[in-house]
């Protein structure tokens, strides 16, 4: 290769690296971060806050319920629920049954659940929240996170692959000027496979 191309390699693979290394700087922080959070878990005391709503829906909304075996609750109802308990509920597919309609809601740091019987309208609800630790371990794992924040994992993940694979091209047109830039890399390379091999079990 010669010096021009050289040089006009260099300077894209530079460009390419630093938008990468721009683009996932944050999320790297985060996902390091959480990486060190998920791995000292049982370390890293947290009390769970547990809300429980022992309420009866309105006849007219009961009345809404009738002849209901499936999907998501009705509009006014979960506007209902919002607004009275406090419980956010998405147009989710709930469980229905003659006795009761069952709905789960999942999400990052907590879950809920809330229950209404079909005969007399009783509504029982609870609602977790396990702190903004487990909100960040689980948004890591994309955990009920949805559709969305999967995509900006995939997407990250892309930009993470971009930045170290510009870098090894940089390293190895720089390795010349820097004798350490292999050696240096084969001990990364080889340093999990021998931790793998003797110390996991």
């Amino acid at each position: 290769m010669n010096k021009k191309a050289k040089a006009r390699w260099l300077k894209r693979f530079h460009q390419w690296h630093w938008i990468s290394s721009a683009v996932c700087l944050v999320s790297m922080v985060l996902f390091s971060v959480t990486g060190i959070t998920l791995t000292h878990a049982g370390a890293i005391g947290a009390e769970p806050e547990v809300t429980a709503v022992d309420r009866v829906l309105p006849a007219e909304l009961l009345s809404g319920l009738e002849g209901v075996e499936s999907g998501p609750l009705p509009a006014d109802l979960r506007r209902w629920l919002s607004r009275e308990t406090g419980l956010a509920v998405d147009a989710l597919p709930a469980e229905w049954s003659d006795a009761e309609v069952y709905l789960a809601l999942p999400r990052p740091g907590g879950d809920a659940w809330l229950a209404i019987d079909r005969a007399d309208g009783a509504l029982m609800a609870e609602d977790t929240d396990r702190g903004w630790i487990a909100l960040f371990n689980d948004l890591h794992k994309g955990r009920h996170a949805g559709t969305v924040w999967r995509w900006f994992i995939d997407i990250f993940a892309v930009a993470t692959l971009v930045f170290a694979a510009t870098g090894l091209v940089l390293m190895a047109l720089h390795a010349k000027r820097r004798p350490a830039t292999w050696p240096v890399t084969a001990l990364g390379l080889i340093l999990p496979w021998l931790l793998i091999a003797f110390f996991v079990h």
